[in-house]
């Protein structure tokens, strides 16, 4: 199986370990959004940071999609609204979710990370006071 490190540069599809192609979205979004990496097979894809060929975290399939979506609308409103400021809300989710900070991003979880992110996120309170 290929390394978390590999899964994570978005240059390996962690469902069939093969290697990914560098492509413009127009090919899944029939519209340009910039670069990604694609695996055809499994229908998988993530970007790249603007200006970059970085992989935003790992390819996902329609599944992982939906989930980071749904991660990403209980996860934002934390520091979107002020209660945290973004990074303090990644430390405060790192804690809880038992993962290196460096490694507690939305773009490098996989299905049962989002799971566990979004019960966590779901049952948050008074984080501010906690930290």
């Amino acid at each position: 199986p290929p390394s978390r490190a590999e899964v994570l540069t978005g240059k390996v599809c962690a469902y069939c370990n093969g290697a990914t192609t560098y492509v413009d979205s127009a090919e899944v979004y029939r519209r340009s959004y910039g670069m990604i990496y694609l695996c055809r097979p499994c229908r998988a894809w993530v970007g790249v940071h603007k200006g970059s060929n970085v992989a935003l975290g790992r390819v996902a399939n329609a599944e992982l999609r939906d989930l980071k979506k749904a991660v990403h609308a209980v996860f934002d409103p934390v520091w979107k609204q002020g209660h945290l400021p973004r990074g303090k809300a990644y430390e405060w989710l790192a804690l809880r979710m038992d993962l290196p900070v460096e490694q507690c991003h939305v773009g490098m979880f996989n299905e049962k990370q989002c799971r566990l992110a979004i019960g966590l996120l779901e049952e948050w309170e008074g984080v501010t006071t906690e930290l």
